[in-house]
Formats: structure tokens, C-alpha cells, sequence
């Protein structure tokens, strides 16, 4: 009697493994659990600094502080936080622990962008003007979170948990549109009678027309708006590398 021929099964008859989600792609990780934790962090320490500028920790409000482009670029980069912890959280329940969580990449290098802005003045410009005027209290708790730690947060989370490859050349240019847009409602409110401080319808020395006149004031704008772009092109630089460097990565 002839034993029955079994043949092997049919590919299609194979149970499916599916791929291991790599901790990296895009050259950014992909670990949601992690960039939540990183976020909500990120979203309570750049809130303390908010409430602590605005005297909310001291039981003073001061809103005159709104009126300056350090807390408009830290308000945004609260909200930005805040829809980050959002998508994040959604993204978990709905795709599960491995992947990136960002509303748009290009939207973190604006929101990047900004804040960088703000570290960039205060330490090459305000610094030395305080320190100049005998003001010893400029590293204090308060301007260090407002000014170097909220940027370097939002740079981290931009190099950490964003893909990259999304910026283009065009955007260090768009990037600086809203420290314009700043500067503009600046200068119509102080020319409209408005005070940022009594006495003072300027809130920042290189924007004072009455002290170094308009020439002055120009030259200070077209310096710090090529400063400003190029450091935006060092990003989209870094992110077309980083991008190239995670698609090499890939392949092997």
C-alpha cells in the first residue's frame, strides 16, 4: 500500500509575519510611548515658564508681558505642545505604539523657528545690553526657561520624534514672517500711543527709532533678518542630511 504525497503548502497558505516596526524612520523614533512622556514634560516646564514671566507664580498677573515677542513665541510654542500631546495620544489609541506623531514636520520648523528667534536675541543682543546697563539678574530661573530652555525643548523635539525631509529652501524665508508680523504690530502700537513699559513705546533697544533713528533701527532689522535666515537654512540643511542619512540606513 503507497503512502500518500503530501505536498508543501502554498505560500498563500502561510501564516503572515508582519515587519517589526523599526524603532527609527525618517531619522526619527518612533517610540509614541516616549515622545508622550518627552511632551508632556516639554508642555509643564514650558507652561511654568509662561506662568512664572507673567507673575501667575507670584500671585501678580502682569499681561503687559504678552505685549513682547518672547511670550507671543512661548504662547505658541504652548499650543504647539499642547496639539502635540493631542495627536500623540490619538495616534496611540488609534495606531498603536510605533510610529511618529506630528501634524505637519514643516509646522514644527516654523514653531522651531520662532522660538529660536527668541533665544537668538536675547543672548547676542539683550544679554550684553543687560549686562552693559549692570543688571545681574539676567540668567535668572525665569529668563533661562523663557529664553534658552522652551527653544532647546522644541529643537530636541524636532530632532527626536519629527521626520525629516519635509523642509524646503523656500521655508527659512517663510520662517521669519512671524517674528515680521511681530514687529510690525510692534511698531503700530507704539506709534498708535502705545506703552510697553511706561515711558517706552519700544520693546526691544534695536527697534528704539527715537535712539538710533530710522537708519539705525533699519540696519538692525536687515542684520538680524540675514542671521535669522541663515540659521534657518542650518535646519533645513540638517533635515535633507538627517533625511539622507535615514533613507542609506534603510537599504542596507
Amino acid at each position: 500500500m503507497s503512502k500518500a504525497v503530501t505536498s508543501p503548502p502554498a505560500a498563500s497558505d502561510l501564516p503572515t509575519v508582519e515587519p517589526v516596526p523599526s524603532l527609527v524612520a525618517r531619522a526619527a523614533v518612533t517610540v509614541r510611548p516616549l515622545a508622550l512622556a518627552y511632551r508632556l514634560i516639554a508642555l509643564v516646564v514650558i507652561g511654568t515658564g509662561i506662568a512664572r514671566n507673567a507673575g501667575i507664580v507670584d500671585g501678580a498677573l502682569d499681561l503687559t508681558t504678552v505685549l513682547y515677542y518672547t511670550m507671543v513665541s512661548n504662547l505658541i510654542c504652548l499650543g504647539w505642545m499642547l496639539l502635540l500631546v493631542v495627536r500623540t495620544i490619538a495616534d496611540l489609541r488609534r495606531e498603536g505604539a510605533r510610529g511618529t506623531s506630528t501634524p505637519s514636520a514643516r509646522g514644527s520648523g516654523a514653531v522651531m523657528m520662532a522660538i529660536t528667534v527668541t533665544m537668538l536675541i536675547y543672548l547676542v543682543v539683550l544679554v550684553p545690553t543687560r549686562f552693559a546697563a549692570g543688571d545681574a539678574d539676567v540668567f535668572s530661573l525665569t529668563d533661562n526657561l523663557i529664553h534658552i530652555v522652551t527653544p532647546v525643548l522644541l529643537i530636541l523635539d524636532w530632532l527626536l520624534f519629527v521626520p525629516k525631509g519635509a523642509f524646503r529652501w523656500i521655508d527659512p524665508v517663510l520662517w521669519v514672517l512671524i517674528p515680521y508680523a511681530y514687529l510690525a504690530w510692534a511698531f503700530v502700537y507704539g506709534a498708535l500711543g502705545g506703552e510697553f513699559v511706561p515711558g517706552q513705546r519700544y520693546p526691544y533697544p534695536f527697534m528704539d527709532v527715537d535712539a538710533l533713528g530710522i537708519p539705525g533701527v533699519t540696519q538692525w532689522i536687515i542684520a538680524l533678518s540675514v542671521a535669522l535666515i541663515a540659521v534657518g537654512f542650518v535646519f533645513v540643511v540638517l533635515d535633507r542630511a538627517l533625511s539622507a542619512l535615514a533613507r542609506r540606513a534603510a537599504v542596507r
